[in-house]
């Protein structure tokens, strides 16, 4: 549905770990691409870095990115998007098209680290998808189960495969987690997908996830600081089955 060039956003330079700003420019083209309240742009974008970067620099990046999608937020809309989970797993198995758990206004802000394992991942626009079937995103899930095959089959039209997506390489994806119906500047969301055709028992497949939530000015967020510091120093990984 949308061609790499689309989504697909190249870092060159890495900013440092005090830095608190990763690029006016890649914040507002996240923030646009991203941040969708109609569907005139895809809902997610892959985030390329031109060179290695360790996990915690990636993590680091993620954090402000965060904040600097939370500052526009805020400047544009008037509400907030604060941190509502953070953790590090190593995901092997393969996922049918669905939406995270979470607010209905919310963001995924996922940092993968090289792997040996092969994945593809893939977006489907379910939101565009129920407006051209006139009802509502939420009943688009009930109707058309992206879990089993006719629900599948009903949103392939609006589904794109992430071919600029390389597992060997570090990147970041984000993706618009929602479930709001189209109106009043609510956020369009897109569903996500990953298939791993070979797990490797003895390798791992490290996602360092952040879920965002929009919310009205003064919310608290779900992860503290001390949670949110320890995410992005930990060495831990949770392996999910």
């Amino acid at each position: 549905m949308w061609e790499s060039a689309n989504y697909t956003i190249e870092v060159s330079q890495v900013p440092s770990p005090c830095s608190q700003v990763v690029g006016v420019e890649l914040e507002e083209t996240v923030y646009r691409k991203v941040c969708r309240t109609d569907h005139s742009e895809p809902g997610f974008c892959v985030i390329h870095f031109g060179s290695d970067i360790e996990s915690p620099a990636l993590r680091g990046f993620q954090i402000i990115l965060k904040n600097q999608l939370a500052r526009i937020h805020r400047e544009r809309v008037g509400k907030d998007f604060v941190c509502w989970s953070a953790g590090r797993f190593d995901q092997q198995e393969s996922t049918k098209l669905h939406r995270d758990g979470g607010p209905d206004e919310s963001l995924l802000v996922l940092g993968y680290e090289p792997s040996e394992v092969r994945s593809q991942l893939a977006m489907a626009d379910f939101s565009k998808c129920a407006v051209d079937l006139g009802i509502t995103p939420a009943e688009v899930l009930e109707r058309f189960n992206p879990m089993f095959m006719p629900g599948e089959e009903k949103l392939s039209p609006y589904t794109t495969s992430l071919i600029s997506f390389d597992p060997a390489r570090p990147q970041i994806v984000v993706i618009n987690n929602s479930l709001a119906t189209l109106g009043s500047g609510s956020l369009q969301g897109v569903l996500h997908t990953a298939t791993i055709p070979s797990p490797l028992p003895h390798h791992r497949r490290v996602i360092n996830s952040m879920m965002l939530a929009a919310v009205p000015l003064g919310t608290a967020p779900q992860v503290s600081d001390e949670a949110l510091q320890d995410f992005l120093t930990t060495e831990d990984v949770k392996r999910r089955y």
